[in-house]
């Protein structure tokens, strides 16, 4: 990290920090077009995204010199092209470390997402609402209650003046909004959005799609903390079954082409969860929290535990995480047997089978 001399600088360009935006001190020696205020920001910043898109931002930050209108028209749509790019992978990095509890990590990666979202949108499209979203949401998990609403009210103004604003950014906008509620303690506003959120994302995606469940589930949280378990335990339980739905048909559809190609087994180079890192993570984070729940609260009902153990178990496999679908079918089975239940015990052994399978794909032909 090089210090700024201010007599480098062209008259009349103002540099500013990536992070907060103050006069930068010091410049990115990696890419020469990065700026920061202190050693901190630059640390925090590199942590978050910029060692992941540090070369990407060159082209995009450096002038072209002129040689005719044909060559600039190219290099403008290639800056473009690049920025619509970088807007989605700032913004599952950004989402990723949001739904593992990486709260400071996730703001420079949002407020990449929102730069890039400015340069190619403009300063008051619907684009920036998933931004702003997103640094409410950092905001919150850091404990910044004033700040997540400052970027709730500017995401809110943006969206009342949009017209063509899409029922999953309604969706995404109550869901922060609730969150907001949770933390304020204002159950009955929290509850309103959540519902809001819930409407809004079955009309994008319908009612049993992953993407709702979301909305479900942290309003199974309110009830649950407030003491109310039946209704606690219905909306667990509809989460459960939305994302089992999901995983099992996945799980199976990877078992046909297994039993169509068996030379593919063990050979698989990518996850089969049809998810990005950033939904990989919430799921994760949604099911261990209903897992711990379930085993902490509503004991009497293990098949309801049974279940969401079955889905780790094969969500990790679709991941390629075989340790870990290993232990989640391991101690499903386990409750299984304890329950005398034996049509649960064959299909939590039926799946413990072909994780090992995968694992050792030369014991089939022994």
């Amino acid at each position: 990290m090089d210090i700024i001399y201010p007599l480098a600088v062209p008259k009349g360009r103002r540099l500013c920090c990536e992070v907060c935006e103050a006069p930068a001190e010091r410049v990115c020696t990696a890419c020469t077009v990065t700026y920061y205020c202190s050693p901190m920001h630059q640390r925090a910043d590199w942590v978050s995204i910029h060692e992941k898109i540090c070369q990407l931002l060159i082209p995009l930050r450096t002038s072209m010199p002129f040689f005719n209108s044909e060559e600039e028209r190219q290099h403008g749509l290639q800056q473009l092209q690049q920025r619509q790019h970088l807007i989605e992978f700032c913004y599952t990095v950004a989402q990723k470390y949001l739904f593992e509890g990486k709260y400071e990590d996730a703001v420079p990666a949002a407020l990449h997402s929102l730069r890039f979202r400015r340069n190619v949108y403009g300063l008051s499209s619907v684009e920036l609402v998933p931004a702003y979203l997103l640094l409410a949401e950092a905001s919150l998990g850091m404990g910044r209650i004033v700040q997540a609403e400052e970027y709730l009210s500017q995401a809110q103004w943006t969206v009342l003046k949009s017209t063509n604003c899409s029922n999953a950014t309604h969706s995404l906008l109550h869901r922060n909004l609730g969150l907001l509620y949770i933390a304020k303690k204002n159950y009955d506003e929290a509850r309103f959005h959540l519902a809001n959120d819930i409407y809004f994302a079955s009309c994008a995606f319908g009612t049993e799609d992953i993407r709702t469940s979301g909305g479900y589930f942290h309003l199974a949280n309110i009830f649950y903390g407030l003491g109310k378990l039946e209704l606690a335990d219905t909306l667990y339980t509809k989460v459960s079954d939305i994302w089992y739905t999901y995983v099992n048909d996945r799980y199976q559809t990877l078992l046909q082409v297994r039993a169509q190609k068996p030379d593919l087994l063990g050979k698989r180079l990518v996850n089969d969860t049809g998810l990005d890192e950033a939904q990989d993570a919430e799921a994760i984070g949604i099911l261990t929290s209903v897992l711990s729940i379930r085993e902490s609260t509503f004991a009497k009902t293990p098949k309801k535990t049974i279940l969401v153990l079955k889905i780790l178990a094969m969500l990790y496999y679709l991941m390629m995480n075989s340790s870990k679908a290993k232990e989640y079918g391991t101690r499903a089975l386990k409750l299984a047997q304890e329950q005398l239940d034996d049509l649960e015990q064959k299909i939590v052994q039926d799946i413990l089978n072909v994780i090992s399978a995968e694992d050792h794909p030369a014991d089939r032909d022994l």
